[in-house]
């Protein structure tokens, strides 16, 4: 969204820009996590095209036919990204994380993160007034930044962010840039970790958790013009379009972040999906030029990919 992306033009300047540019990404071997977490622990097109790679079958059983009911599963998957591109799928009943080669490695998380900077209020504010519930629902189903930012400084800033690494066992995230939420540091097999977290809890409490994970089901808006506004927009696009409508009738939440920034010329984008059985996450980055729906496309894509019934 443009708000963020003009402050995180500053932030790049005062760090140094370098560390963001794209290259293109090179999708490597499926495989599992050795330090993925035990499952319900809280501790736990392109201009210049990459190479594309298919990924091996997972060694895991696939469904019968018969088995009606889809579900996502690790397995083979095929893209091209002009950019950086990597994903990691957690399965909830197993707590083994599967995924992209480069599944440790990060990106800016941008609204992505907001699913916890609610969650975290919610868990330390047990009884919040009209107001501050208003600003929750809001920093989820419209992705609103002020909403976002005032629940954030209440928490005390980069402290959220610290709990955030602490009480989901993240091993990849960092805060980047002192006082910006946005351009925290996170990698796939994290963002999945932050999607249980949420999921089994940990996050939001036992009072709490039960209207996030639906306020996430409630996410609206589409990648048009008309829906993106200068300091919120329509997130409701990505792994959400690859799913098949039985898996979305079951009840899944979705949060999305994206931003457009200057100083390295890329989009940032990122989708995270919770379900009953599994987390899946997606991040990139890849140039401005393509546009929003390239970023959603793509995470479409893998998610069809891994589809299985």
């Amino acid at each position: 969204m443009r708000f963020r992306a003009t402050v995180l033009v500053i932030a790049a300047v005062v760090i140094g820009a370098g560390a963001l540019f794209a290259v293109p990404a090179v999708i490597g071997r499926l495989g599992d996590d050795p330090t993925t977490p035990a499952a319900g622990g809280a501790g736990a097109g392109g201009a210049v095209p990459s190479r594309s790679a298919t990924l091996p079958q997972s060694s895991s059983p696939s469904a019968s036919p018969e088995d009606s009911v889809p579900t996502l599963a690790a397995g083979p998957v095929e893209y091209t990204v002009d950019g950086f591109a990597a994903w990691a799928l957690l399965d909830r009943g197993t707590g083994r994380i599967a995924g992209s080669d480069n599944l440790s490695e990060t990106s800016s998380t941008e609204s992505m993160i907001k699913v916890w900077l609610v969650s975290d209020y919610l868990r330390r504010n047990p009884e919040p007034s009209a107001q501050r519930l208003a600003q929750a629902s809001t920093a989820i189903r419209d992705s609103d930044d002020d909403a976002a930012q005032s629940l954030y400084l209440d928490g005390g800033g980069d402290e959220v962010v610290q709990r955030m690494i602490s009480m989901c066992g993240l091993t990849d995230t960092s805060v980047a840039r002192p006082g910006w939420w946005s351009y925290t540091q996170m990698s796939p097999r994290d963002a999945v970790r932050l999607g249980e977290c949420v999921k089994n809890g940990t996050a939001a409490g036992p009072t709490w958790t039960a209207w996030v994970l639906k306020e996430m089901t409630l996410v609206r808006g589409t990648t048009a013009d008309k829906d993106q506004h200068e300091t919120s927009g329509g997130g409701r696009w990505g792994i959400i379009d690859g799913l098949p409508d039985e898996i979305v009738a079951q009840g899944v939440g979705i949060k999305n972040g994206w931003t457009s920034i200057w100083a390295d010329g890329n989009w940032h984008v990122n989708c995270l999906a919770v379900a009953d059985d599994w987390v899946l996450a997606v991040m990139l980055r890849y140039p401005a030029e393509h546009g929003l729906d390239y970023g959603a496309n793509v995470c479409r894509t893998i998610t069809e990919q891994l589809v299985r019934r």
